[in-house]
């Protein structure tokens, strides 16, 4: 049985997650912001097998609550073997552009707070030497493009940072996944036009519980988007920024 800890249970991607885990048997510590849903979602995760189901209700920008919920949740839990952190938000691009203070918040919400999480998951799981982190990332962060730069440039340091952090745990054996999804279908794109590129959150989640049992270190979701995310970034400087991307 697994003892898997989601911050931003509520959205659709860690909700699709948590339903294929809880099909498993595995024992649960759900947390996000919105208390109502939280309940129906882990009142959902019962009924479909789930070992153990707990919440706990949080602002991700609450940091001084970051450190004290890993703890909580490997007590509650009896250990710590999975921690995925999928909270996120999608800005206004031209409204970031007009200010920095809507700039900055959505940099908190989107890296620093993810961040944080990932700095006390990672102490507490180097010392018990396994386990394994999960952050669901975007390939937005491959390469700026005037149409999400501030979204990418919170994803793209949120990359690097996990690459530098799976190069620290390698050698406590603690794996490091990076889940980098491109169009998918939930309430967070409720607005945008959808077309052959989109994925269902449903077809994401199956894709990360694939990387997890393989021990993937990154994984692009839908896997075509890693070669698209390829010839995106082999576009020479000189062409790209005349590009409307």
């Amino acid at each position: 049985m697994r003892h898997v800890l989601i911050f931003g249970a509520t959205s659709a991607i860690a909700q699709a997650v948590a339903r294929r885990l809880a099909a498993q048997g595995a024992a649960m510590l759900l947390i996000a912001r919105d208390a109502d849903r939280l309940a129906a979602v882990s009142d959902d995760l019962r009924v479909r097998g789930a070992a153990k189901v707990e919440i706990e209700v949080m602002d991700a920008l609450d940091y001084e609550r970051h450190a004290s919920l890993v703890g909580i949740a490997s007590e509650r839990l009896g250990g710590l073997d999975v921690a995925i952190i999928a909270h996120g938000t999608l800005p206004d691009q031209k409204a970031c552009e007009q200010s920095f203070e809507f700039s900055l918040r959505e940099i908190e919400i989107n890296a620093l707070s993810v961040i944080s999480l990932l700095t006390h998951l990672a102490n507490h799981l180097e010392g018990e030497r396994r386990g394994i982190i999960v952050v669901i990332s975007s390939v937005a962060g491959d390469r700026g493009r005037q149409s999400n730069y501030i979204y990418g440039s919170a994803q793209g340091m949120v990359t690097i940072f996990m690459q530098g952090l799976r190069n620290r745990l390698h050698a406590s054996g603690v794996q490091v996944l990076t889940v980098k999804p491109g169009f998918v279908d939930t309430p967070m794109t409720t607005d945008f036009k959808k077309g052959a590129l989109w994925a269902s959150a449903d077809k994401v989640a199956e894709g990360i519980v694939r990387a997890i049992n393989r021990r993937r270190d990154v994984v692009y979701l839908p896997w075509f988007w890693r070669w698209i995310m390829y010839i995106i970034r082999a576009i020479p400087e000189p062409l790209f920024k005349r590009l409307k991307l």
